[in-house]
């Protein structure tokens, strides 16, 4: 098995267009762009100015426009195209489904679609599975590639403006109702992330190395994170990367806002990982992205860890919770490590490294 890199990402989001609008915005400490859709009372992280198109058509042609912007930024667009395209999400096209209340359909089509819209070549999988969708899209597309089967694929990661996602999380009381504060003192649910992410993975050596992740499924608590099958995930993700515990030196937690579910992730790190890890949490910046998650934290993550610019949090963390989190890292770590969970009891975790860091 040949080792896989990231060769270029892309990320649209509240915090900008690009990734170096990103980093420009947590550089200034600009606040993420917030938005409540009309007739709900819970904010998001806008990717679109205003509210979304109210035709579906409309609603098409500026989802095309940024996902062929993203997928740019990323490179893949440069290649031949020929790679597998993964598109990951839990919402899909359902902001345009809202206009025409057509709710039936293939649920592949919406991937299909993007390939078009891309003028993609390669075969396309859709993986539309809760919150952990595009990091295990990202390790089905590691698997590809290190099995010789392919030299490139591309990864999207697909939060599309939508009112139908945030009134239903609403329902199940998860809403946060002004912001999302991770491990915060007062912390009181999640916000969610409109963004659209490319991951472009190919077997080229670069500057950063997909080392290993692992997927569990826990069934005992199916809305919320269960310990036992996220130290799962964190075993095998550093048993298949060849990685201790110590080796790690930045975790970027998943951490969306939720007292109980924050509390036992800080809990397992502080069990499991050296002392000398930096923690670290993007959803104050990016909101909570749910299957677009493990691409756009990626992206973020990368971007922050190459310009030495990290978010601020600007609000106040439970110290007794997690000590180590809003402090920048010190140094850029060799080895990170990216903690996911999602309904359904998914739970996933990743390693990479920066092979320019030492």
């Amino acid at each position: 098995m040949r080792p896989v890199y990231l060769h270029g990402a892309g990320l649209a989001s509240a915090l900008g267009p690009d990734r170096a609008a990103a980093v420009k915005a947590l550089r200034s400490e600009s606040m993420p762009r917030m938005h409540r859709h009309a007739g709900l009372d819970w904010p998001v992280h806008a990717l679109w100015d205003g509210e979304p198109p109210a035709s579906e058509d409309a609603w098409l042609d500026r989802a095309r426009e940024t996902v062929c912007a993203v997928a740019h930024e990323s490179g893949a667009l440069d290649t031949p195209r020929s790679g597998p395209l993964f598109v990951a999400s839990s919402s899909r096209d359902i902001g345009a489904r809202e206009q025409t209340l057509a709710w039936h359909g293939d649920t592949h089509a919406f991937s299909q679609r993007v390939a078009q819209w891309l003028d993609w070549r390669g075969p396309v999988f859709s993986v539309f599975n809760a919150c952990t969708s595009a990091v295990q899209a990202l390790l089905s597309a590691q698997r590809c590639i290190a099995a010789g089967e392919c030299e490139q694929a591309l990864v999207l990661g697909l939060e599309l403006p939508n009112r139908y996602t945030v009134a239903g999380l609403a329902a199940m009381q998860l809403l946060a109702p002004d912001r999302a504060q991770p491990c915060g003192a007062e912390r009181a649910g999640l916000v969610v992330g409109e963004v659209v992410a490319a991951l472009h993975l190919g077997a080229a050596p670069a500057r950063w190395r997909i080392d290993g992740g692992a997927c569990v499924v826990g069934g005992s608590n199916p809305a919320g994170l269960e310990p036992r099958a996220l130290a799962r995930a964190l075993d095998l993700a550093l048993e298949r990367s060849g990685l201790r515990a110590h080796d790690i030196g930045l975790v970027k937690m998943h951490a969306a806002g939720s007292g109980a579910n924050d509390a036992l992730e800080a809990a397992l790190l502080a069990e499991r990982l050296d002392a000398h890890a930096s923690w670290i949490t993007l959803k104050p910046s990016l909101g909570h992205a749910l299957g677009a998650a493990g691409a756009a934290e990626f992206a973020l993550l990368a971007a922050c860890q190459e310009s030495g610019v990290w978010p601020r949090l600007h609000y106040r963390p439970d110290a007794a919770l997690a000590p180590r989190l809003g402090q920048a890292p010190a140094s850029a770590a060799h080895r990170l490590l990216l903690l996911f969970a999602g309904f359904g009891g998914g739970h996933s975790a990743l390693v990479v490294t920066d092979r320019e860091a030492r």
